[in-house]
């Protein structure tokens, strides 16, 4: 079976961490040890050749008296030369070696100033020789001293440092090893996240509250996880307001749905109807017609109301508005003279000042006739309404008012919501298609304004801002 090795940019991050921190020890430890080695060299061969200087200089009285060394180490070699027919002739004595090639050779040189040498003795082993003039250009020393102990020395000297060198490595890649993967603790438990949100269902669901929670790895380490907590709250709101809007466009579809079927259904029944009173009085005939074309208005209003919210929904492709200059005031003063001459059971107090702005005055009239009519339809008669316009600063503020029965908290905070109708909190004079409100905020949000309402028994307020400029 063969053994399959996965290549290194396969492996852990820790594995690798790990590897190349022992790489570099590795490297260190080879540069210490060989500095070290070297260093302990020189000062070995420094202090030998240091005891051979002193030794010959010692040694020089007795070679000038007794022709011969007495008193050196016993491991040591000694020969005196001297010359003789013009020739250095090597003296009886009691510690020379066996073969003094290398000695005749070095004492030669001697002649010239004194000097070291390393050679191989044949026979003797590796010896630091080193040669020098006791009388000038009559009589030569020579001396050697063993290696054995200096070799010794740095052969122990590199175990010791390999073995403590290598031991050091081991637990540097194993201690690092174990504290790489303990730093890098938090980033697995990232990944864990990971894998685990890659576990949830998140077409239908917006909950998405995995975090990553545990702590330490150091500062770069909790930067990610902040910014991995950031980013899986940034996906969970997300989510649900993707879930938010998918529910509100099923709701929006079954509600619009809903509402085309009724008028639809009407058609249907006031058609079939019609056949048959076809052969009948002219005035059934009359009367059924009226009644198509009633059904067939309030389903062009709706149809109206559901693709003004689409193009407003789509504003950044197709922009809805045809802006220009104009007096607000202009236009609350026709919406007022409308509302009066429709609504002669309500009362209508107009307060409006002149403010010029930038505008569509198509779709702010639009605001201001939906914003009166709910008020008229959603009281009774007899009920006060107001219309104010002012300005504050650069903004128009419009604020449409009724003392009816107010808007029930619970309701308040859907009032805006497209096709969602307030059944028990006004009394209904008839039934909407509950877009009114919808368009309004839409329209007004498209003007890149505000609309707020606050209602309390006996006061209902829509206050509208509105940038003059936009």
């Amino acid at each position: 079976m063969k053994l399959r090795v996965k290549p290194v940019r396969k492996w852990r991050l820790g594995t690798r961490l790990a590897l190349g921190l022992g790489a570099l020890a590795l490297t260190v430890f080879v540069i210490v040890g060989w500095a070290m080695v070297t260093s302990m060299q020189d000062f070995l061969d420094r202090r030998l050749d240091d005891q051979m200087a002193i030794s010959q200089q010692g040694a020089a009285k007795e070679v000038i008296y007794d022709g011969k060394v007495n008193k050196i180490p016993p491991d040591w070699f000694a020969v005196v030369y001297k010359m003789q027919d013009g020739q250095l002739r090597p003296q009886p004595g009691d510690q020379q070696p066996k073969d003094r090639k290398e000695f005749d050779a070095i004492a030669n040189k001697a002649l010239n100033g004194d000097l070291f040498e390393t050679e191989y003795l044949r026979g003797d082993g590796k010896f630091r020789l080193r040669a020098c003039q006791i009388i000038d250009n009559e009589i030569v020393l020579v001396s050697a001293a063993p290696m054995n102990d200096r070799d010794g020395t740095i052969s122990q000297l590199i175990t010791v440092g390999v073995v403590a060198f290598l031991a050091a490595l081991v637990a540097l890649v194993m201690g690092g090893q174990a504290l790489i993967r303990k730093g890098m603790q938090p980033l697995s438990d990232m990944a864990d996240t990971a894998h685990d949100i890659s576990s949830h269902d998140l077409t239908d669901s917006a909950d998405l509250t995995v975090r990553v929670g545990s702590n330490g790895g150091g500062v770069e380490v909790e930067e990610l996880r902040e910014a991995f907590n950031k980013m899986l709250a940034h996906i969970d709101t997300s989510l649900a307001a993707r879930t938010a809007a998918e529910q509100r466009l099923r709701r929006f579809i079954a509600d619009a749905s809903h509402e085309l079927r009724t008028p639809l259904t009407s058609l249907r029944g006031y058609a079939d109807l019609f056949r048959y009173a076809a052969a009948n009085e002219a005035g059934e005939r009359e009367k059924h017609l009226e009644k198509l074309r009633s059904e067939a208005s309030r389903m062009s209003v709706l149809l109206d109301d559901l693709l003004l919210l689409a193009r407003l929904d789509s504003a950044e492709s197709e922009p809805p508005l045809r802006q220009e200059e104009l007096d607000l005031a202009v236009i609350a003063e026709a919406a007022a003279d409308a509302f009066r001459a429709a609504r002669p059971s309500h009362t209508l107090d107009v307060d409006a000042d002149t403010v010029t702005m930038n505008a569509d005055a198509t779709r702010l009239r639009q605001v201001l006739d939906n914003l009166l009519t709910n008020a008229a339809v959603h009281t009774p008669a007899g009920t006060s309404v107001s219309l104010q316009v002012t300005a504050e600063d650069d903004w128009a503020v419009v604020k449409v008012s009724d003392s009816g029965p107010g808007i029930a908290e619970a309701d308040q905070a859907r009032i805006f919501d497209r096709f969602y109708r307030v059944d028990d909190s006004r009394t209904r004079q008839r039934g909407g298609s509950g877009l009114g409100l919808a368009v309004v905020q839409s329209l007004v949000q498209a003007h890149g304004g505000t609309i707020e309402l606050t209602s309390r028994p006996g006061s209902t307020v829509f206050t509208i801002r509105l940038p003059r400029r936009p």
